[in-house]
């Protein structure tokens, strides 16, 4: 649905001497407009500070020019502890000139240390003042166009379109679009086009933009993909008042997707299984410690897995990423933010986002661990390697965004961009926190974000603060799936109801553009029987599992049917369970935080994986490292054996004697990690040749 929004509110002082879009001065190339900004300050100009950026980039990011006390910084807005540096008071200040593209749009950043009145901001293009901009609070973005002004100039300023989906999947057209003409806009034409195709128009109208407001969007006619595979989408308006927009060049947004093949849902088949065969992936020796959580990236060709461990309150938790996750090419990666003492303390679930992000939920009721206020949430992440956990962004860490309403955090899920529901422990209820834009690596500013609390079900927690209560929403049917730990049961809330009433008892502890309490909500129980310490939740297609802590039991509920019967059970013989996954391959993959392990169940073995099979007989072989034979036994008797190189192939096969043993030649082969694969018994033994 089409909503305004007041996410960078202003005010529009002044705008003059409307001229050309195409006139440059001398200093300035062909293609480029000379921009000034003339900064007037309050009585208190040392609480200014400010940075001109590029359009859409947070404070710090491509920085073009920092103006100001630089006692202050990106993080600074309302401390209230600068009483010098930077501007004198009630004082104007030209910066500048610069040379900017022409047409393109800029952002300046204001921040305030009193957290008040801040000072103005006026834009001079090409000798021409174009806009005054002034706000109040700590903090505010405003946008500018490096162009005298025109009468018609609107511009798609931010695309969230997923950035990955599967087949069957559509994609959500969804952005924002700024005015930057002197007319008020009612109404507009927005397009899309994938790959350069035919574009898709929507008309809309029944609106009143003033110059520099913004509007959300959501496109009524989806993209469904017809294949796999990477794909740019480019999204503008046109039609502005049904005339054309005098500034092209800003126009268009443009964002890259991958299209993956979707998960095959393979649940039936593990439960028909006479045995599931239950895999040991990883242990503590390729750092699995207390796992609690567990995610695949969500470009399902990478087989990209991450794994989050508990560690402990003083340390903060960490990750591990599996890449080739249960193929003999598989390799991790353990990491832990230099602040994850406060942003990820004692976590207990992940949940990754349709365009890349990932967020995680404290199990811990006060992240400064000081005995103050409960200033505790969910911390957004970037799985980019150059961002995620490196130490380069100060104090504050790698950390996208955090928000503080949610102490004692027992579960996440996603549901789109940068928006997550989330089971709070500590109020026993379930909380919408949307991050809306990420303040960016290692800032503070989280004033943008819209928070609403759904208090109509009771949640209890673990009383030992350990086992997890887990959250999964069915993107098919918009219910959310929430594990309630302290009542063995599960229940589901439906995210589309609830009407706003009045403000939450709780918090808040900073300012949000909304932080709004809900009523009247739908939500039901599903499930209340045979549960015993439920923890972990997984959803694939119509089929609904929920891992048992107490006993390693996976109860595999039918969400097509009347009731959401309970169908089956898949027996791990792993007590200790906590989150699952359904992974790119269909299997189920699942952490156990007592034996400290991941594991994947499946209905068969494939050569692909490299990892002991733990509920089957085990072989052995030696010696380890291999140099010119291999000798194995307990294998199947009278059978045949396949040695599996790091690409995943079978490059020898040997015939097994009558008491399962078996000798082998690799001499032939190149040092390396290999697998020898039992097929019938479903057992594999990892070894490595060294010469």
């Amino acid at each position: 649905m089409d909503k305004k929004t007041t996410r960078y509110s202003h005010v529009l002082l002044a705008v003059i001497a409307l001229g050309s879009a195409d006139q440059a001065i001398a200093q300035c190339g062909v293609g480029e407009a000379e921009v000034t900004i003339a900064v007037t300050t309050d009585a208190f100009g040392f609480d200014t500070y400010w940075q001109l950026v590029p359009g859409g980039n947070p404070c710090g990011i491509g920085t073009i020019f920092t103006g100001g006390n630089f006692n202050m910084g990106c993080n600074t807005g309302g401390w209230n502890n600068q009483t010098s540096g930077g501007y004198a008071g009630n004082t104007t200040i030209t910066e500048g000139p610069w040379c900017l593209a022409m047409g393109e749009v800029f952002d300046i950043i204001s921040i305030d240390d009193g957290g008040n009145a801040q000072a103005s901001f006026e834009v001079i293009v090409d000798g021409s003042s174009v806009v005054t901009f002034q706000d109040a609070g700590p903090r505010s973005a405003f946008s500018f166009a490096a162009q005298t002004a025109v009468v018609r100039d609107l511009s798609v300023v931010e695309l969230q379109a997923p950035l990955y989906r599967n087949l069957g999947q559509s994609v959500p057209v969804r952005g924002t679009v700024q005015t930057f003409g002197t007319t008020v806009v009612n109404s507009f034409d927005l397009n899309y086009s994938v790959g350069g195709g035919a574009p898709v128009v929507q008309s809309i109208s029944g609106l009143n933009l003033q110059m520099g407001e913004r509007y959300l969007f959501e496109h009524a006619t989806p993209w469904v993909p017809a294949a796999t595979g990477s794909y740019s989408l480019s999204v503008w308006a046109s039609n502005v008042n049904g005339a054309s927009d005098l500034n092209t060049v800003n126009d268009a947004a443009n964002s890259a997707h991958v299209i993956s093949q979707p998960r095959p849902n393979i649940i039936d088949d593990i439960l028909a299984a006479p045995v599931p065969v239950v895999m040991e992936i990883a242990n503590s020796n390729q750092d699995i410690l207390v796992p609690r959580d567990l995610a695949f990236h969500p470009e399902f060709a990478r087989n990209e897995l991450w794994v989050l461990n508990k560690d402990t309150e003083a340390s903060g938790s960490s990750t591990v990423k599996f890449t080739g996750a249960g193929t003999v090419a598989q390799t991790h990666l353990w990491q832990e933010d230099p602040n994850n003492w406060h942003f990820m303390s004692l976590s207990t679930a992940l949940a990754f986002g349709d365009n890349g992000n990932f967020a995680t939920s404290p199990g811990v009721f006060d992240a400064n661990h000081n005995g103050g206020s409960p200033f505790t949430g969910i911390s957004l992440w970037s799985s980019d390697p150059a961002t995620y956990a490196q130490n380069l962004f100060g104090p504050l860490g790698s950390h996208l965004d955090m928000l503080h309403v949610n102490p004692n955090a027992q579960g996440i899920a996603h549901e789109r961009w940068n928006r997550y529901w989330v089971v709070d422990g500590y109020n026993q209820d379930v909380v919408m926190n949307d991050f809306m834009q990420d303040h960016g690596p290692g800032f503070s500013w989280h004033g943008d974000a819209v928070i609403r609390r759904y208090s109509g079900m009771t949640i209890t927690r673990d009383p030992n603060d350990h086992i997890v209560s887990h959250c999964e929403l069915d993107p098919n049917s918009n219910w959310l799936y929430v594990v309630d730990h302290g009542g063995d049961r599960v229940l589901r809330l439906d995210i589309t109801t609830g009407s706003p009433n009045g403000a939450p008892a709780f918090g808040p502890f900073e300012p949000y553009v909304e932080y709004t309490q809900m009523a009247g909500e739908t939500w039901e129980v599903v499930a209340n029987t045979g549960l015993v310490e439920p923890a972990g939740l997984a959803i694939v297609d119509d089929r609904l599992l929920v891992s048992d802590h107490s006993n390693g039991e996976i109860v595999v509920y039918d969400l097509s049917a009347p009731g959401i019967p309970e169908i089956g059970r898949v027996a791990t013989n792993s007590p200790g369970i906590m989150g699952i996954e359904v992974g790119p391959d269909g299997a189920i993959w699942a952490v156990n935080a007592t034996t400290h392990q991941l594991l994947k169940i499946a209905h068969t073995v494939s050569v692909e994986v490299g990892d002991n099979i733990i509920n089957a007989p085990r072989m052995q072989v030696y010696p380890v490292p291999a140099s010119d034979r291999l000798s194995c036994v307990g294998a199947t008797p009278n059978d045949r054996l396949l040695v599996i190189d790091p690409a995943g192939r079978a490059v020898i096969e040997v015939p097994t004697g009558p008491s399962g043993q078996a000798d082998i030649d690799v001499a032939a082969l190149a040092p390396g990690e290999y697998v020898l694969c039992d097929r019938t018994r479903r057992v594999n033994q990892r070894f490595a040749i060294v010469r």
